[in-house]
């Protein structure tokens, strides 16, 4: 099978297809004959050297890949054969996904209904949950004010539908026309370029000029902008990812004098909690199959062209989810 082989840390030309022996799957595990897989920011990390612990020690060369959707094609011995041929969301235990074919645990295999593709279902799969863990942690409510910086990536574009849905006032701050435009049809009140000067006036003025909710995967500066534009005695800030690559900075005696709340929050809690995540996907994928919640898949590329996806989304020019499609 045909497969994206990463030889050596570095830039994303290291990235290459090359013909590996196609995976079996051994007792408790499935394989998948992959129809789309998921390119994490992460992974555009793991290949540049700069997050190897995520490697979890496993030597190069290495498949990267996590969360896939396909058919089973086999089941390991003593498995279900009639899961053959069903159509599924699966996630590998870290590697393998970059494939034609990919090996991942029976017990992360959530069906797919027939009312939506297995790309759309895969661009809502890891990053559809996290959305709905984030509107939990925050506890966000009608009439809450909710600013989401980088809306116009994978999770704010799920992020901003579901905070609709929960009655919130939305304001979407993403970088260029296309952009925003592109948040404008999924239904934010208000958009905003975060690159222009004074981008928080702008911001917070159809708002009121406070925020009660801010949803933060940029920190660094950005991060810390927001922040100031949280309402005094309420205003929460949840900070779960800093692709600035440099994390919020804010002192305790911040939120004390303010009387703020900074939460922070890893996806990693959902999906050590099978049945929950289950559950939280099986509802984003329900809202997709019936017309309530739209799928973004801003950029498709071929197993060949993996080191131009990678390249893109270290390049900010991506837009919703970027799929690989063998």
């Amino acid at each position: 099978m045909r497969a994206v082989l990463l030889h050596e840390f570095g830039p994303p030309a290291h990235l290459r297809v090359t013909d590996v022996p196609t995976p079996r799957p051994t007792a408790g595990e499935v394989a998948v004959q992959v129809a789309a897989v998921g390119v994490q920011f992460l992974e555009t990390q793991v290949r540049a050297g700069t997050m190897r612990g995520a490697l979890g020690g496993a030597p190069l060369p290495v498949i990267l890949g996590k969360e896939i959707a396909g058919l089973v094609a086999e089941v390991g011995p003593g498995g279900d054969t009639a899961l053959i041929g069903t159509r599924v969301l699966a996630g590998t235990k870290g590697l393998g996904g970059y494939a034609e074919t990919a090996v991942v645990p029976a017990a992360t295999l959530i069906p797919v209904g027939d009312g939506i593709g297995l790309p759309e279902a895969v661009a809502l799969y890891r990053y559809g949950a996290t959305a709905q863990g984030l509107i939990r942690a925050a506890r966000v409510s009608t009439g809450d004010r909710v600013l989401v910086l980088a809306a116009a990536g994978a999770v704010g574009t799920v992020l901003v539908q579901l905070l609709k849905r929960a009655g919130a006032t939305v304001v979407a701050a993403a970088r260029g026309e296309h952009k925003l435009a592109l948040l404008s049809r999924l239904g934010a009140d208000h958009v905003v370029d975060y690159t222009l000067p004074g981008w928080t006036d702008l911001a917070g003025e159809p708002v009121g000029g406070s925020m009660d909710v801010v949803f933060d995967h940029v920190g660094g500066a950005l991060g810390r902008q927001s922040f100031e534009l949280l309402t005094p005695g309420t205003g929460r800030q949840i900070a779960f990812g800093f692709s600035s690559g440099t994390p919020l900075d804010i002192r305790p005696m911040e939120l004390i004098g303010r009387g703020l709340t900074l939460t922070g929050f890893s996806a990693g809690l959902i999906w050590s909690r099978p049945a929950l995540a289950r559950d939280l996907v099986t509802e984003v994928l329900e809202l997709a199959a019936a017309g309530r919640l739209t799928p973004v898949i801003g950029q498709r590329f071929p197993l060949e062209r993996a080191a131009d996806a990678h390249a893109a989304i270290e390049a900010r020019s991506t837009v919703g989810k970027t799929l690989l499609i063998p």
